[in-house]
């Protein structure tokens, strides 16, 4: 109940084009500075953590938590639709890193696995953190690993050879 309320007024205030719900939260106040309200795809983000609440929806939560989160950070009004997947398979691997039930974190590793591209876009320089995020989730999902739960020195030395191999 407390999480539904807590996403609620994050609905209300990032949707408020008045500007006043959220005045005053410094993370509702800097994505009023750099984006339109409501900023693209953080409704769809926060439908995302909405989906774990209650009965699980783990197609729900990955689309709208990683799918959203791209849309974001892309900072465009349409986002093409191999990004919000992208996103998608991104979320499903960084939650079975962080839940502690080992069925449902295998389950959200096969279902990145039918998230992954099939196809190699050409991700935009200024999309290069997301493509990095993607391309670790998919070493990952690719041999049925979990996240890992902490930055390791091996997380961080894989982290950057994606980054230098995304160049």
């Amino acid at each position: 109940m407390i999480g539904q309320i807590r996403l609620a007024w994050w609905q209300d205030a990032l949707n408020d084009e008045t500007g006043v719900k959220g005045r005053g939260e410094p993370l509702i106040d800097a994505l009023r500075g750099i984006q339109a309200v409501p900023p693209v795809g953080l409704s769809a983000w926060l439908d995302g953590w909405e989906a774990m609440i209650g009965d699980i929806d783990l197609n729900a939560y990955a689309d709208g938590r990683g799918g959203g989160l791209f849309h974001s950070l892309a900072g465009e009004a349409e986002a093409p639709p191999w990004l919000i997947q992208a996103g998608a398979a991104w979320a499903l691997w960084d939650l079975s890193g962080h839940v502690s039930d080992p069925v449902l974190a295998a389950d959200a590793i096969e279902r990145g696995r039918e998230k992954l591209l099939s196809a190699s876009p050409s991700w935009p320089a200024a999309w290069r953190p997301m493509q990095i995020a993607y391309g670790l989730a998919r070493q990952d999902i690719l041999r049925g690993r979990a996240a890992p739960k902490y930055l390791t020195l091996g997380l961080y030395l894989r982290l950057l050879r994606v980054a230098l191999a995304a160049r």
